[in-house]
């Protein structure tokens, strides 16, 4: 693999990184042909901007890319870009710009981010750490058709993951998701392959435990009651889902190797390993929908009609 080209313009401007940009690609550095969309990656001062980076590379292997990072820095300081383009080797098949705001200039991320969009390709926002209240309402936001945010980055930061869902439903708008969401397609893929298999009797009611303040482990219990309709309790332990037919019960679980467990009554049990997502993976399925999502809009609004439960 060819190394990766790194170009630093430091205290530089929109014009002269976008020169620069177009001349690696006419020197056959980097080209567009081939590109399928606009990444933005938002962070603020202190989030992990390289981690970030490293995950939209991989995932633009899947599906080419520009990948726009803007990395605001602090706002005490005189409004300065500092700009850096990263093509080839580790950039995977998309180009990098990176655009460091700081001073005013980091509140007008928006103008900044307009003349490096590809033209008529879709534009996907992605805030890695802290996202914004209502993303569609955001000045990135507003740019993008397809919004991604994680909340359990807002769970690290201290918030209840009850509270941080409930903020991803009330700024909920059509085009959002959320990387909690993607963590849990495995398992919301063997469940409905499960419901699948006779008997078909009808679903009475479900138990979903998972380690407490898991915003993921809610978000499985809010699919379950929009999906069935039925009470749903949510208990704090080792993960396991319980879905009652009467007095037949499939349990989902996990054995002591990490290996998803379908077990239900007279029939052996099922077997599937399943590695945990990494951001990589997940980034990479939100890019492959770009449509709006109305199961996770749903999910959402079933969280609070979830009854949290004594273990």
């Amino acid at each position: 693999m060819a190394a990766t080209m790194i170009v630093d313009l430091p205290d530089s401007s929109t014009a002269a990184v976008s020169k620069k940009l177009i001349s690696l690609r006419e020197s056959g550095g980097a080209v567009t042909i081939g590109r399928v969309l606009t990444l933005i990656v938002s962070a603020e001062e202190g989030e992990p901007t390289e981690t970030a980076i490293e995950a939209a590379n991989d995932a633009s292997r899947e599906h080419p890319c520009r990948v726009i990072v803007i990395a605001r820095g602090s706002r005490s300081e005189r409004s300065r870009l500092d700009g850096q383009i990263r093509v080839g080797g580790d950039a995977g098949a998309s180009e990098v710009v990176v655009l460091r705001l700081y001073g005013p200039l980091a509140d007008h991320a928006d103008s900044v981010v307009v003349p490096f969009l590809l033209p008529d390709t879709p534009v996907v926002a992605w805030w890695p750490g802290r996202a914004p209240a209502v993303p569609a309402d955001d000045g990135l936001g507003r740019l993008a058709s397809r919004r991604i945010t994680d909340a359990g980055k807002s769970v690290a930061a201290g918030e209840g993951s009850r509270s941080a869902l409930t903020a991803r439903r009330d700024g909920y708008r059509p085009g959002d998701s959320d990387l909690c969401w993607s963590r849990i397609t495995p398992w919301r893929a063997l469940l409905a392959s499960a419901l699948d298999q006779p008997p078909h009797g009808p679903i009475t009611a479900a138990r979903v435990s998972g380690p407490a303040g898991n915003p993921e482990i809610d978000l499985l219990a809010g699919w379950l009651r929009a999906q069935l309709g039925v009470p749903v309790q949510r208990l704090v332990g080792s993960f396991e889902v319980r879905l009652s037919r009467g007095e037949r019960t499939l349990t989902l679980a996990v054995d002591q190797n990490n290996t998803a467990v379908i077990s239900r009554p007279g029939q052996p049990d099922g077997r599937v390993a399943i590695a945990r997502r990494d951001i990589s993976d997940c980034v990479a399925e939100e890019l492959r929908r770009l449509e709006d999502d109305v199961i996770y809009q749903l999910a959402l609004a079933g969280v609070p009609e979830v009854e949290e439960a004594a273990s």
